[in-house]
C-alpha cells in the first residue's frame, strides 16, 4: 500500500488506519532532524536590529548553559527557546514549550513557557508596559528558575564576539531529548525542582 483509498477519515479501514500508524511512527522518528533544520534555517534570519541571528541567540544560551553545567534538558530547551520567533513572533515561548514539553521536565517547560514575561523585566519601562509582568507568577515553584534562565542564559546572549559552540555539537543532545517517549512520566516530572546548576564560586 502507497497510500490509503479514503478522502474523508470516516471511511478508513482498520488496515489503512494501521499503515498509517506504521507511517507515524517513521515521522515521529525524524523530529530531531526537523528540530535540527529549523534551528539551521535561523542562521538567515537577523533578528531586526540586532547585531545577530536567531540562531546565534540560540547557540550562545546554550552554550552558557552547558558552561555552567546544566542538564540535558536545560540545553536542548535553551538551544530552541526562541524557535517559535519565526512563525509565532507574538507567542513564540508557548510555541516553544508545546515543542519541548512531551521530552523535558515540566520545570523546564514552564520555564520556556513564560520566559517572555520574565524578560519584560529588562525593557518593558521603555515602551510604558509592565516590566513586573513576571510578579503575577511569584507563587509558582518555577519562579526563580524562569528569573535565573532570563538572566543567566537569555537576556546575556545577543553579544557577536562570544564563543558559542556550533549548531553540530548540540545535534547529538537534540537527538537524545526528541527521541523520548513522549509524556514518559519519569521524564517529564511534574512538580520537580531542580533549578539551574549553581554558579562556580
Amino acid at each position: 500500500m502507497k497510500s490509503v483509498n479514503f478522502t474523508a477519515m470516516k471511511d478508513g479501514t482498520r488496515q489503512e488506519y494501521e499503515f498509517l500508524r506504521d507511517q507515524e511512527h517513521q515521522f515521529v522518528s525524524m523530529t530531531p532532524k526537523r528540530i535540527m533544520r529549523e534551528l539551521a534555517a535561523q542562521a538567515d534570519d537577523t533578528i531586526g536590529g540586532y547585531k545577530i541571528t536567531r540562531l546565534e541567540h540560540g547557540l550562545q544560551s546554550a552554550s552558557r548553559a552547558e558552561r555552567e553545567g546544566a542538564d540535558i534538558d536545560w540545553i536542548v530547551a535553551t538551544l530552541v527557546h526562541d524557535i517559535g520567533d519565526g512563525l509565532a513572533p507574538q507567542n513564540h515561548d508557548r510555541m516553544a514549550a508545546e515543542i519541548v514539553r512531551p521530552f523535558v521536565r515540566e520545570e523546564v517547560t514552564w520555564v520556556v513557557e513564560h520566559h517572555g514575561a520574565f524578560q519584560m523585566v529588562y525593557y518593558a519601562h521603555h515602551y510604558g508596559w509592565d516590566q513586573y509582568e513576571r510578579e503575577k507568577y511569584r507563587d509558582n515553584p518555577y519562579y526563580q528558575s524562569c528569573v535565573d534562565f532570563c538572566e543567566r542564559w537569555d537576556q546575556s546572549s545577543f553579544d557577536p564576539d562570544y564563543p558559542s559552540f556550533e549548531l553540530d555539537h548540540f545535534e547529538p543532545m537534540v537527538s537524545e531529548v526528541f527521541s523520548r517517549k513522549a509524556y514518559d512520566p519519569a521524564v517529564i516530572q511534574a512538580g520537580a525542582l531542580k533549578g539551574l546548576p549553581a554558579l562556580p564560586a
